[in-house]
């Protein structure tokens, strides 16, 4: 009786967060993956205005989780209680697939977040820190969860999403929404940069040249593991040796490219510089 009671007190404790009313900022008016979201993309978990995208790519983690890594392994364990947590205290908003298409989440402005997708692009230390403190700072209605949830908590949310993402886990059919897909995913992202080349913000070989350092760096992110977190062997895999927001992350990884060999030194540039023109252009949602 006790769980029950305390199960609808948090359904109801997000609910009241998420029907907080919105400010410009996190991603400003009409922001949220299909318009754009707290942690960032649009699909309908949207990405809002694109001043919420900017601040979201260049975010400051605060020093107390700045590089934190998680402990926790994304064990069978650990993404069963996950799951739990997630069905409980996520799936209203971000839906049962974590695309932000969740029954409470679509009517949000900016509106739910992407987050199995964002996920893969993010930090331990970021996401831990969204978690743990919510979405004021960019005017999302994302609740604080650090009075909620514990330490390990938190972490089995963070194993769970990211395996949401990356396929590694099924979504339980409870509130509705979509998985990720990658094939989605891509066409939105051959869209986006169909619309930048017929807009003159970039040519149609910088087009090309995005979509091939893109896809080295989604088969990089596949191969350290960061899909499931189980990279090193630790909760983080690969993501807890990346840390930090998403502009970070990118370039940890071009460099790693270039180091690799995979790509050139030159790509690296040219992507960064057709990355920031989309971004600034609000295109790149």
């Amino acid at each position: 009786m006790y769980k029950t009671i305390l199960s609808l007190v948090l359904v109801l404790f997000l609910l009241a967060g998420c029907a907080m009313p919105m400010m410009h900022g996190e991603g400003g008016a009409g922001q949220h993956m299909g318009q754009q979201n707290d942690m960032g993309q649009q699909n309908g978990m949207g990405m809002g205005s694109n001043s919420g995208m900017m601040a979201r790519h260049h975010a400051t983690i605060p020093d107390e989780y700045s590089g934190l890594t998680s402990s926790v392994a994304a064990d069978d364990e650990s993404l069963a209680r996950g799951a739990e947590l997630y069905s409980t205290n996520c799936a209203t908003c971000h839906g049962d697939g974590g695309m932000g298409d969740g029954p409470a989440g679509k009517t949000l402005d900016p509106v739910a977040s992407p987050i199995a997708h964002t996920s893969q692009m993010l930090g331990d230390d970021y996401l831990f820190w969204r978690i743990s403190e919510g979405g004021a700072e960019f005017q999302s209605a994302m609740p604080p969860w650090k009075d909620v949830l514990d330490e390990q908590a938190r972490w089995d949310l963070i194993n769970y999403v990211r395996a949401l993402g990356s396929g590694d886990a099924m979504p339980k059919q409870k509130m509705g929404g979509a998985m990720f897909d990658p094939a989605k995913e891509l066409a939105q992202r051959e869209a986006m940069l169909a619309s930048g080349v017929e807009q003159g913000v970039i040519k149609q070989a910088e087009a090309d040249e995005f979509m091939t350092v893109h896809a080295a760096m989604d088969e990089l992110m596949q191969g350290n593991g960061q899909g499931n977190g189980q990279g090193d062997g630790q909760g983080g895999g690969q993501h807890g040796a990346m840390q930090g927001n998403m502009e970070e992350r990118q370039g940890t990884m071009l460099a790693a490219l270039v180091e690799a060999g995979t790509i050139t030194q030159a790509q690296s540039d040219a992507f960064q510089d057709i990355h920031s023109r989309l971004l600034d252009s609000g295109l790149m949602q």
